[in-house]
């Protein structure tokens, strides 16, 4: 029963309640949104697969093993009306985690709506559409900065003039924190990406004047909390007061609800441990609070990882717990009931001034750098730099993770065993191929021939890309075809790894300091290192750091970024004559990827022992171990200086022909 206090008139509105998701198949998909819909959740947010992010079909070299993976495949009109089968668009807001591919995705919605009988003025909802933060700790950029960027502008213009409730930029401080951005980092570089875009809106001449207030106000942002939740309840005040500076005094904004930091939230999962993982509920409760308890900068959306999410995909009733802990505070306690609890307090005014004041030099720098678009090389580096002071401040005992580097003794858990996560059925990828096969014989070739020259015409000139994209959708086009135009109009990109600027980040540390000492004596020279990522998997913070602290030990690191194929890496690996080969994957698709990788390998005459790392849950180990891998590690391994030691050790002997290969 609820109680009076609930319903009281004077409590504010709970923020909208996403769970973040999407796996398999369309089918799949749509049935967990509207089982999570049914359970309270007020909001869609919708994870894709790498393929569609990444523009791929699932029939491309690139997508074997991804398809279906880290969230649902989308590769064309049928598969967005399956998605929200049942789920009326014109009432729903909808948020979609999507870049690079962001402008098609956004045009089969529209499609799928209109086919429903819903105007595009109808829809409400947010695209992320930040390429910027995929440069710098994403990974699923496809062009380069300018026509990026030019995509973002059309899509602002499109939205202005039919789709006003649609936020066509959600521009994202969330991955900058996962790739070890500081606070003050967080504010400046999504800011700086903010005034990068609509700076470009106002010189595009696609949006008049009167209208320029209108697309400020559809900015919105998607941040990060972390577990020092005083310090990101200052960010968020921090956030809010200087987005209301920057709106009026460089875009003359008058009207202070254009002015208005409007934001959603998802928790931390850099700090979420696969050692003692009961412990990450706690530590999502408390990341929440640094997002909800300053009314006057308080989250209009929220979405909570699940406890076992460094473990894989989260089971439908991880994702409800996550739920109940956002309900649970919204509905039971008193928080909505006061004023900003945090108004007058002296210690939350300094810390917000502080990081105002460090985060305006740090912008101002940007700035002068020629913007977030134009300074990607050095934004990335500084954060790999970043990020690897943060790994050795762990390493050091400095930062305290507990159940990782302090108290990490355990009475074993409730929570564990091998049915613990979600796995996607290895089946997904052979069904979608038929799949997407089965719909191109089926649809009016051409119809999407002609469609397909209409988009490319548009790319190559300064037309709006929004119009073609839609016809391109109703014509029966798919994500691939999409995305191939637009590769040959624009070219491809390959962002920078950022290694080279954080050399001897953090001082280094004992550990790699007397490995490198060591490898110093080998007559032969220091063992040559390859890290490489293969297929689209473009979490690279990991591989960052690793090759970081492999080159601080003294080892040649050869790294050339992600999305590699199997052949690509084998023919690297042979060119290069390397000791040592490392595979980092974090998209669930090792058990498919790395005995194909090996096999590439072995077949270039590549002996080198193969190394894994990743989110790999504990049954595959030995599957990977018994396929040729000689080491597997897993974010259970949080010591690099110890995990560069085995490296070093493996590369060693195998030059000395002590390494056994499978």
């Amino acid at each position: 029963m609820t109680s009076p206090e609930t319903t009281s008139p004077n409590r504010d509105r709970p923020w909208l309640m996403r769970t973040y998701s999407g796996h398999s198949t369309a089918r799949a998909s749509n049935e967990l949104y509207r089982t999570n819909l049914s359970k309270g959740q007020t909001g869609l947010s919708i994870a894709f697969d790498l393929p569609t992010q990444t523009g791929y079909d699932p029939d491309h070299l690139l997508a074997r093993g991804e398809v279906g993976k880290v969230g649902v495949p989308v590769v064309h009109k049928g598969h967005m009306a399956t998605l929200l089968d049942g789920i009326p668009v014109g009432d729903m807001n909808t948020s979609m985690t999507i870049n690079a591919t962001a402008a098609w995705l956004l045009g089969l919605y529209v499609a799928n709506a209109s086919d429903q009988g819903v105007a595009s003025s109808r829809l409400r909802g947010t695209t992320q559409n930040d390429i910027v933060k995929e440069y710098l700790s994403r990974g699923t950029y496809i062009f380069p900065p300018a026509p990026s960027r030019r995509l973002i502008v059309d899509m602002f213009a499109f939205c202005s003039q039919h789709a006003p409730l649609w936020n066509p930029m959600n521009v994202c401080s969330y991955h900058l924190q996962e790739a070890g951005a500081t606070p003050v980092q967080e504010i400046a570089y999504s800011l700086a990406t903010a005034i990068g875009v609509l700076d470009a809106v106002r010189e595009s001449g696609q949006v008049d004047d009167d209208r320029f207030s209108d697309v400020v106000a559809s900015v919105s942002f998607f941040v990060n909390a972390g577990i020092r939740f005083v310090e990101e309840t200052c960010k968020m005040r921090a956030f809010t007061q200087l987005w209301d500076r920057i709106t009026a005094e460089r875009y003359g904004i008058n009207d202070p609800k254009a002015r208005r930091f409007r934001y959603g939230v998802q928790v931390n999962s850099l700090g979420l441990t696969e050692a003692q993982p009961e412990n990450n509920v706690q530590r999502i409760v408390l990341e929440m609070l640094g997002v909800t308890l300053s009314k006057d900068a308080r989250a209009r959306s929220l979405q909570l990882p699940a406890w076992n999410e460094a473990l894989g995909l989260p089971r439908p009733w991880d994702q409800q717990w996550s739920l109940r802990i956002q309900q649970v505070l919204a509905l039971e306690s008193d928080l909505l009931e006061y004023d900003d609890i945090f108004a007058g307090s002296h210690v939350i005014e300094a810390k917000t001034e502080e990081l105002m004041e460090a985060s305006m030099v740090e912008l101002d720098d940007v700035l002068g750098l020629g913007g977030a678009f134009e300074a990607i090389d050095e934004l990335k580096g500084r954060l790999v730099r970043s990020h690897a002071d943060r790994i050795r401040r762990i390493e050091r005992g400095d930062q305290i993770i507990v159940g990782v580097n302090e108290f990490v003794e355990t009475a074993e858990s409730p929570l564990g065993g091998a049915d613990s996560i979600l796995k996607v059925d290895p089946s997904v990828q052979a069904e979608m191929i038929e799949d997407v096969q089965s719909w191109r014989a089926g649809r009016d070739s051409s119809a999407v021939a002609m469609a397909l020259r209409q988009l490319e015409s548009a790319a190559a000139s300064t037309d709006n890309i929004m119009e073609a994209t839609i016809a391109l959708a109703n014509a029966g086009g798919t994500t691939g075809e999409w995305a191939d135009v637009l590769r040959g109009v624009f070219g491809e990109y390959r962002a920078p790894t950022g290694v080279a600027a954080a050399a001897g980040a953090g001082g280094g540390s004992d550990r790699l300091r007397a490995t490198a000492e060591r490898l110093k004596l080998l007559t032969e020279g220091p063992p040559r290192f390859l890290v490489a990522k293969p297929g689209l998997d473009g979490h690279s913070n990991g591989a960052e750091q690793i090759a970081v602290a492999a080159r601080d030990a003294g080892m040649e690191v050869i790294y050339q970024g992600i999305r590699s194929t199997p052949e690509q890496i084998a023919a690297t690996a042979r060119d290069e004559d390397v000791d040592a080969v490392g595979l980092s994957i974090l998209s669930g698709s090792h058990l498919d990827l790395v005995p194909e990788t090996i096999a590439c390998l072995r077949r270039e005459g590549v002996q080198a022992p193969v190394v894994v790392g990743g989110i790999i849950p504990e049954d595959d180990r030995q599957r990977l171990l018994d396929g040729g891998a000689a080491a597997v590690f897993t974010p259970k391994d949080f010591d690099i200086g110890k995990i560069i030691d085995e490296l070093a050790d493996l590369a060693v002997a195998f030059r000395d022909g002590q390494a056994v290969v499978v």
